[in-house]
């Protein structure tokens, strides 16, 4: 129940979320390595099986291990062990958890969102939540709440915008058929303009957490252009650097 097996599921699972905490000041590192591990496993819990019921049961798993972190009891497992611990420090609240992984259920099923609400607030329920949490292990004041909200929503649509080829080849129904790839990027930039006027809320001491958005505009207004060529890789760290070292986002 390590940091460093925390960290090393991220850098096999999760390479440019990885990326990012590894920009991070290492204090930063050793909170925001459990929660990014938890959300890889529920992230990928779905996708595992082509059984919906056993997806289904390694979700309530997940659910189950964020009710007992209220009363202490850890399973040894070496995610759950780390995020209870995070849990009770940085005091991270059970129902934006809860929440992240009950959205995980879309995953499970073939069935397009039922509508753009749904779809919204899956994004708002995975991405923005994540990121909230990760703002609030890092100390972030419930005032800064809207902004890190916001970011994390355009980030979460940005990265649903880079997997829809592979959730398509899986079978699934990426969009409803009232919104297309390039409404949701538009929508995804209008969030991250919210956020950019509210920034001033958002203590620098919590930058770190935000980190993980550092491809979303980029992304977003490549759909929006409706370009499909990829960044070099020079380009793309190119982009981290300058984040981590302004704390600009």
């Amino acid at each position: 129940m390590s940091l460093s097996a925390c960290a090393d599921l991220v850098h096999r699972g999760d390479p440019d979320r990885f990326l990012a905490v590894m920009a991070a000041p290492p204090a930063a590192r050793a909170r925001l390595f459990p929660l990014y591990a938890f959300n890889l496993e529920v992230a990928r819990a779905p996708w595992v099986t082509e059984e919906p019921l056993i997806a289904e049961m390694r979700l309530q798993w997940w659910r189950d291990v964020v009710e007992n972190a209220a009363s202490g009891a850890a399973k040894a497992h070496e995610v759950a062990g780390p995020l209870h611990e995070l849990i009770r420090e940085a005091e991270l609240s059970l129902d934006v958890l809860d929440r992240l992984i009950a959205a995980r259920r879309w995953d499970i099923h073939r069935e397009s969102h039922a509508d753009l609400s749904a779809l919204t607030k899956y994004l708002e329920d995975t991405g923005a939540g994540l990121m909230w949490l990760a703002a609030r292990a890092l100390g972030a004041p419930e005032g800064a709440e809207g902004a890190v909200r916001a970011y994390g929503w355009a980030a979460a649509a940005a990265g649903y915008l880079r997997a829809c080829p592979e959730l398509e080849a899986r079978g699934r129904v990426p969009f409803p058929d009232v919104c297309t790839a390039a409404e949701l990027a538009q929508s995804g930039l209008d969030r991250l303009a919210e956020a950019r006027r509210a920034r001033s809320a958002v203590p620098g001491s919590t930058a770190p957490a935000l980190l993980a958005g550092w491809q979303t505009e980029n992304v977003l207004k490549q759909v929006v252009a409706g370009q499909t060529s990829q960044r070099s890789e020079f380009a793309r760290r190119g982009s981290l650097l300058w984040q981590s070292l302004t704390g600009r986002w």
